[in-house]
Order: structure tokens, then sequence, then C-alpha cells
């Protein structure tokens, strides 16, 4: 099998992409562009349209299918996660193929062009960083009941095998926490092992109906922690954390005072919260929403209520996705900077506009400014970014970039970049800027290989 870098191995995939983008290709300037990882791809090809009356299925676009997977398996070969490319091809079917091997101080992109660039290693977005503020005079709440707990899950799961004294300490120990009573009395009735089952899935049915969630084994459980809730940093960085005065749960990525020991079988985690918010209980039960990066909603006031009460409906309350602490400056929100100005602006998102490009002076001087994203073309000075000393991320179009780097102003205490990329542009200029900027922070470049050759004949 040749290797990733033998032109052999991208021929079969360069001519599905000469068929599919004939137009494009014989432009002046012409090429394509894509991303191949070991479990998805992106590569620029028409709609493929199944037969009337059915589904599109491999065998309709078999070619590209066995295109990418022989790219596919010289990258697993090569111990390389992802790789970018773009392509030009003459008419005389000389062919130019570029490779970019992402960095590790590059986050994975979703097309050909480079993800966040980490400038500062192991750094991640401020809400990230972020504990829960102690809330002096938390307790339980008035339905924490583990004696009526316990009795009601031993007649609605009678006979199971729970966990003993020591597994319930060997628990506490890997996790550094001490369990909550009402955690330890449903452990003490059921250890949530599949083992103990056997192939009854009936009796695993029964339990998950009991406790009202998918019960995780105790020696699976974990403290769902900002770390436990990775996430990108262009989107991380959009985040950010508020706890209104009435809230019950603390809008934060993670605490260490997180418990999670379910799940509601459609990947949202269940946890027991020993960090409420102002108005929240401890050990109160609140959910994960695998498809929120931050905050969690509340499920029960306890565990006695989740499963005494069967409780399924659960509120995230207020989102922090709001002015002043985010702001977004586009043709449906905001409509000026000023606007999205105040002393608790965190982030500021500056989307797309069709009228006159922004300056960026009424947000000068703002004390909780860390984030700025500019669509590319809204800004009428870039160099004006320079004067905003507390930005840790930065996302602007290739032009915006291309100031600052010539000025030699780009901001020195940045943690992470972004560049955005709107069309169909060439990778080449767009990687250029991102090793530029990774080079200002001694951080490794974009990996670069061209390999020639030429394509016969269609077949």
């Amino acid at each position: 099998m040749p290797s990733l870098h033998d032109f052999a191995t991208w021929e079969p995939l360069l001519r599905v992409l000469r068929v599919g983008n004939a137009e494009s290709l014989a432009a002046t300037g012409g090429h394509v562009a894509g991303r191949i990882g070991r479990g998805s791809w992106s590569v620029p090809m028409p709609p493929r349209l199944p037969p009337p009356g059915r589904a599109l299925q491999v065998e309709d676009m078999q070619d590209e299918w066995d295109a990418v997977k022989r790219v596919q398996s010289a990258l697993t070969d090569a111990g390389v996660e992802d790789i970018s490319f773009a392509v030009e091809i003459e008419p005389t079917r000389r062919t130019v193929l570029h490779l970019f091997t992402r960095s590790p101080a590059v986050e994975a992109g979703l097309g050909p062009h480079p993800g966040s660039l980490i400038l500062v290693e192991g750094s991640v977005p401020e809400p990230w960083r972020r504990l829960p503020d102690p809330v002096a005079g938390a307790v339980p709440a008035p339905s924490a009941d583990p004696t009526l707990l316990e009795r009601t899950l031993r007649k609605r799961i009678g006979g199971a095998i729970g966990a003993t004294e020591a597994e319930i300490a060997a628990a506490e120990a890997r996790l550094g926490v001490a369990l909550p009573d009402e955690l330890k009395v449903l452990y003490r009735v059921t250890r949530g092992r599949w083992q103990d089952w056997g192939e009854d899935y009936a009796a695993a049915e029964r339990v998950s109906e009991a406790v009202g969630c998918e019960l995780f084994p105790l020696d699976e459980l974990y403290i769902a922690d900002a770390a436990s809730r990775p996430c990108l940093w262009r989107f991380g960085a959009m985040e950010a954390v508020v706890t209104p005065p009435g809230a019950a749960v603390q809008g934060v990525v993670g605490s260490p005072g997180w418990i999670a020991f379910g799940d509601n079988g459609g990947g949202d985690r269940v946890v027991v919260d020993l960090t409420p918010g102002p108005r929240g209980h401890v050990g109160q039960i609140i959910m994960l929403s695998h498809e929120q990066n931050i905050g969690a909603g509340l499920l029960a006031d306890s565990l006695t209520d989740l499963v005494v009460n069967r409780r399924e409906d659960w509120d995230f309350g207020n989102r922090a996705d709001r002015p002043p602490v985010v702001a977004r400056v586009n043709i449906r929100s905001l409509t000026s900077v000023q606007a999205a100005a105040h002393p608790e602006l965190e982030v500021l998102s500056i989307g797309v506009w069709d009228d006159a490009p922004f300056s960026l002076a009424p947000v000068t001087g703002l004390p909780r400014l860390r984030t700025l994203v500019a669509y590319p073309g809204t800004l009428a000075d870039p160099l004006e970014i320079a004067k905003l000393t507390g930005l840790e991320f930065l996302e602007l179009g290739p032009e915006e970039w291309r100031v600052l780097l010539d000025a030699g102003a780009v901001p020195r205490g940045l943690s992470a970049a972004a560049i955005e990329v709107h069309g169909t542009r060439h990778p080449l200029p767009i990687v250029a800027i991102a090793n530029e900027l990774l080079a200002l922070w001694d951080r490794p470049p974009i990996t670069q290989t061209i390999l020639e050759g030429h394509l016969g004949p269609a077949a």
C-alpha cells in the first residue's frame, strides 16, 4: 500500500475530483480542496442522487468511497488523525497536490482550512477555568429522605445486588469526595453492574425505571468538572459563566461537586450537585445536556424527589448567551458596537453586516472583554484591536490578520486565535497566515508537502 505522501495513494481520489469539479478546475487559479480524517471526510463533490424511490447508498458513490478509504488507510498507517489538501489540475493533466498536516497546536477544522490555533500550550477558554462560587447556608432540600428513598427502591427492585461499604469507600477515595447519603443509599440497594444482571435485560430495565435514569455502575461514577466537558476553542471562547441571583444551578462548565451517576438514554448526564446556585439545594439532581457546552438544568430537588416522584422534566434556566455578557452585532441582532458596550461585556461577535464597517472605539477599555470575533470586512480599522488589551481569543478574516501581522500589532496576550474563511479560497495563503501566527508564539507549524504527478485520461 502506498504511503500517505505518495501520489499513487491520492490518484483515485484526484480522478474522482477531476470529474466532479471540471468547471472549477478549469477556471483561472482553479483548485479544489478538502479534508480527510480517519472516520470522516469533506471533499467537494456534486450531490449524488439515488434512483427514485430509495435512499442514497454506498454503491451510488462507490468511486468516492473507495478513493477516500484508500487515503484513510494511509492515515492509519502513518498514525495521522486527519489531513487537508488542495489540488490544481492543468488542462495537460499535470497535477499539483498540496498536503497540509495539522500541527499539534491547531485544532481540527470543519473543512480544508485550519481550526483554532492554540498559541499557549494547554490553555482553555476562560469559562473552563472557572470554579463554582461558594453559597453560604446551602442545605439539602426538604424532600431529601434517605429512609423513604431506600424503602421505595427496595420495593421496586427487590433482590438487587447492592454495594458493600468497602466498595462505597473505594469509590469515594477514587473520586476524592464523600458521596452524599442519598447516593450511598442508592448504591447500597443496587451497585448497577451489568454483570449482576447477566442476560436478564428486563432486570436492568427495571433498575432504570426505578431510579429514573440509566444508572452508572459504582466504579464508573465520575466528577463532571470542566475537563470532563471538552470544547473547541472557537466555541468555548463564545461562552460565559453567568449565575443569576435566583438560579438553582450555577452556570459553570463543570464543578468538583458534580457527581455524574447516570444518563437519560440520550447522552445527557444525570448528576448530583453538591455546589448549588443561590436558590438551589445541596444534593439536588441536575442534567448536563450533550447539546450545551456550559451550565446544567434542574431535574429534581433531591435524589428522593427524582425517584419517588419520577421527575422527567428539567429546566435549563437562563442562558448566558445574551447581553450584556455576550453580545452579537449583525443584521438581525444589535446594530452597533455602541449598543454592545457594557462594563460586563466578555464576548463580542460581529457577524454579517451590509452597511459601513464598525469602529471598536466603544468597547476600548472594557475591563472584561476577552473574546472578539469579527466577520471579514466588518472592521473599519483592524489596528484598533491593539487597544483591546484583555483579549484571550481573536477570530478575524485573512485580510484583517494580514493588517495586524504587517504592522506587528497582533495582541500578545492571546491564548488562541482563529482565521475566518468564507467561500472556496485556496488554503495556501490561509495556512501561511496560520504559520506566521504560530511562529510568534514559537508553536509548531502546519506541515506542507507538495506532490506532483500526471493524471491520465478520464475512464
